[in-house]
């Protein structure tokens, strides 16, 4: 599964599971999935998560970006 840094990011803005899930239009049970790695993010997911946290989506999924790949 691939890394992530969401958890990082929706500490950082000082959001909670379900907070973030409310602004990404998101389940929280999803949120929480995806910082532990157990679910990887649909393309739009991973949108809408950068976008509520205000951040690229490079920011957040790093490891997709070095060969220059989507794990989608």
């Amino acid at each position: 599964m691939e890394h992530n840094r969401l958890k990082e990011y929706r500490e950082k803005a000082g959001l909670s599971q379900t907070e973030l899930g409310w602004r990404a239009k998101m389940a929280a049970q999803n949120i929480s999935a995806i910082e532990r790695g157990t679910l990887a993010p649909w393309t739009r997911a991973k949108k809408a998560l950068a976008k509520a946290l205000n951040i690229s989506e490079s920011e957040l999924f790093p490891e997709e970006n070095r060969d220059g790949k989507d794990s989608d």
